[in-house]
């Protein structure tokens, strides 16, 4: 999977951003290895930045799947970054979905700079 992430401890916050071609398998892969780091919590803030992404083929199934099977806290917040329709789409439909599940808000950005901004705002609290 086309995936990096970063754990930053002082910020209380993972960051990932995808590369390349998103398919079915890599959100599960994804879940996976963060559960597999030591430095992961939990209860920490994501930000997951598809903004890399060049195809996507990934179905509707796998992001209800994604959806209610979070690795992260029900009050964990998360913003998702996407500067094309159909990610930005993909990304709203989990938005919405994750809202059924409840727990702390997830929203959708065009930029990583207002979801950052949204993402540290709220943890500085």
């Amino acid at each position: 999977m086309p995936v990096s992430f970063k754990i930053d401890k002082e910020r209380k916050l993972v960051i990932c951003t995808v590369f390349g071609e998103l398919v079915d398998a890599d959100g599960p892969t994804g879940q996976r290895l963060l559960l597999e780091d030591p430095d992961f919590d939990p209860s920490f803030s994501q930000l997951l930045d598809l903004t890399q992404v060049t195809k996507v083929d990934m179905d509707a199934e796998t992001v209800r799947t994604l959806a209610r099977t979070s690795v992260f806290s029900p009050d964990a917040r998360r913003a998702l970054v996407a500067n094309s329709a159909v990610l930005f789409g993909f990304a709203r439909m989990f938005e919405l979905l994750r809202e059924t599940v409840g727990g702390a808000p997830v929203q959708v950005f065009r930029s990583r700079e207002e979801a950052l901004h949204w993402l540290l705002e709220e943890n500085a609290k």
